[in-house]
């Protein structure tokens, strides 16, 4: 009973690409529900394997499965296992064996439902068996009961992958009769109350449950940490504390990698100098190229490589799941999926992964939504740009000791309005473009673990911040040629930096900054990590990117010209809320296949951005005056 488009293309190989085994592994902690795919999964395909998994955190529970009874209950074999033991796979693997090699026969028994049911599966089943190949004839049963539920999709399925035509002039005469007689949408629910009462049935039998204190402790810990009054506030402290965390651990990595790069430098003009290189092409290579990948890499890498292992830690925990349950209410309201938050929450790491995390959504249409709002929370390449300016202009106005808090408070304000506009224009899309109710879906939180450090490190580091920054990297050393050439390209005395920025002037002062700016987030769309270097770039008129190792040195140049507090906070809002990176919009774009959503997920943050800064403006104007 697929859902999604993975769901049905794994059916579809069930059904018709003859498997030699397949192998279901279910969670002991829950097998009742997961039972309902396994007698659905042995209606296509006999060679069904039973893998019980988790039984470590089901003894944790205190349930015991009878795995024999089990296996003797739905005749087909079943095997038990803890996958973080390797151990216990051997057993698995021989199972597969045996059942591939015919040594092991296969007996599923299936679910019978309801007399009237079985009559109409009974009157079409012999017609349907006769018309089939060899292969295909086990299905037979399964192709009645598409037939008679009328299902669209899997009619088109069953005609594209069947050379035969199985709805001869006789079994449609049948059908007519049958679909006269019932409702389809109370044939559906017959069969999915049918499958889930054997389940429960089954599950009695073979389940046994003892009082744990620990199932009792992880119950009374989810209350806390998933209840309608302390549950948001809790995430907002975790996501705090991991933002605070980054702020006060990045820093002093960041000047220890730019160091280390201007060694490489002068080591790099040693080298092209020898080679005789002319001036130009050396600029070109070391201030151009080098020096942008140079800031990536050291503004960019220490705080991903603090903020992913704390983030994957609280994957590994099993608290991710619980922030959507927390949020699911929101995303419903708003006429999307819960789904939606968790696809949020990896935009915090890269909104390019987070688009593409859209295809766990099932609905189309709110996929849709979820990608086109990803942008709206910011992603590890607009931290150190929030956290730097966050630092000067917020936390300059506390004591030292609590500059860092203040600081923080205001980075998670700022990631608070990214969310209330990411439910906002869900809900605005999903009453005008993408109109439609939300669906329901199933969200299982898992048990607490504890977490794996050695994982965590490999995962987080290897997987993710090696992976983002790479794909930085490629993207930055062009860039750095480009940014090179506006920088040292002179029409009348003057840079083309400098033509372009004093052209977006009159628009940048309606936002609340200078054309430098402005222009710095235009020459930043391939990798947000090179914003800030632009402005400090062209404010000191080096004709290369500024390396500036300390706060205070960043502070006094940004001040001397003439940045504000309402400077630094609508350039704060703009880098939240501003168009995606070029590889998140070419993401956007191979999950759409459409220019239409990828411009249009380009345009709502802007404009966002754009009304945002504006009305800041006029309020601070406002004031001023009065």
């Amino acid at each position: 009973m697929s859902n999604s488009q993975e769901e049905e293309i794994a059916r579809d190989y069930l059904c018709f690409a003859h498997p030699d085994v397949t192998v279901v592994v279910v969670d002991a902690t829950c097998l009742e529900r997961n039972l309902n795919l396994v007698y659905q999964i042995m209606e296509l395909t006999p060679n069904v394997i039973l893998c019980v998994n988790l039984l470590d955190e089901a003894k944790k529970k205190g349930i015991t499965i009878d795995l024999d009874a089990l296996g003797f209950y739905l005749g087909i074999p079943v095997v038990g296992t803890i996958a973080r033991k390797p151990k216990t796979l051997h057993k698995l693997l021989d199972t597969i064996e045996g059942v591939a090699t015919g040594s092991i026969k296969c007996v599923p028994k299936l679910v019978k439902y309801s007399d009237d049911i079985e009559i109409f599966i009974n009157s079409l089943q012999p017609d349907i068996y006769k018309l089939l190949d060899v292969d295909n004839k086990y299905v037979a049963r399964w192709l009645a009961i598409k037939l008679i539920d009328n299902d669209s999709k899997i009619l088109s399925s069953i005609k594209k992958h069947l050379t035969q035509n199985i709805v001869t002039e006789n079994i449609a005469i049948k059908l007519e009769n049958i679909r006269a007689s019932i409702d389809t949408t109370d044939f559906r629910n017959l069969l999915v109350s049918s499958i889930v009462k054997k389940s429960e049935s089954i599950t009695q039998n073979v389940c046994s449950f003892s009082n744990d204190k620990r199932c009792v402790r992880h119950k009374t810990i989810d209350k806390i940490l998933t209840s309608k009054r302390y549950g948001i506030p809790i995430m907002l402290l975790f996501l705090g504390i991991v933002f605070w965390i980054t702020i006060i651990g990045a820093n002093y990595p960041s000047q220890l990698l730019s160091k280390c790069f201007a060694c490489i430098k002068e080591y790099l003009l040693i080298v092209l100098n020898y080679l005789h290189s002319p001036h130009w092409l050396t600029n070109l290579l070391v201030d151009g190229m080098f020096q942008t990948l140079s800031w990536v890499v050291a503004v960019m890498l220490p705080p991903m490589a603090i903020f992913f292992p704390l983030f994957t830690f609280l994957e590994d925990l099993g608290y991710l799941p619980r922030i959507a349950f927390n949020l699911d209410r929101c995303f419903k309201k708003c006429c999307t999926s819960g789904k939606q938050a968790l696809t949020m929450c990896m935009g915090f790491g890269c909104n390019a992964a987070g688009v593409v995390g859209c295809r766990i959504i099932d609905s189309p249409r709110e996929r849709l939504v979820a990608i086109l709002t990803n942008n709206f929370v910011p992603c590890n390449g607009r931290f150190p740009f929030l956290i730097t300016l966050s630092t000067i202009f917020i936390g300059s106005f506390f004591a030292k000791s609590f500059s860092s808090i203040a600081s923080t408070i205001f980075v998670l304000l700022l990631i608070l309005l990214g969310i209330y506009l990411t439910l906002l224009i869900s809900k605005l899309l999903s009453k005008t473009l993408l109109k439609g109710m939300p669906s329901s879906f199933i969200l299982e939180l898992p048990p607490y673990r504890k977490p794996q450090l050695g994982k965590i490190l490999v995962r987080s580091l290897l997987d993710r911040t090696l992976f983002v920054l790479g794909r930085a990297v490629i993207v930055a050393a062009p860039t750095g040629l480009v940014i090179w050439l506006f920088a040292n390209v002179n029409f009348g005395g003057i840079s083309i930096l400098t033509h372009v920025a004093n052209f977006l002037e009159p628009f940048a002062s309606l936002l609340g900054f200078d054309g430098y700016i402005l222009l710095a987030f235009i020459l930043g769309f391939p990798a947000n990590e090179i914003v800030l270097p632009i402005i400090l770039m062209s404010y000191m008129s080096s004709g290369t990117l500024v390396d500036l190792e300390n706060i205070v040195e960043i502070k006094n140049l940004l001040i001397a010209n003439g940045w504000t507090l309402l400077t630094g906070i609508n350039a704060m809002i703009f880098c939240l809320l501003h168009f995606p990176c070029s590889t998140t919009l070419i993401t956007i774009y191979k999950e759409t296949k459409s220019w239409k959503w990828t411009l249009l997920s380009f345009a709502l943050p802007t404009v966002c951005g754009i009304i945002i800064c504006m009305l800041t403006t006029g309020i601070y104007n406002l004031f001023c005056i009065l």
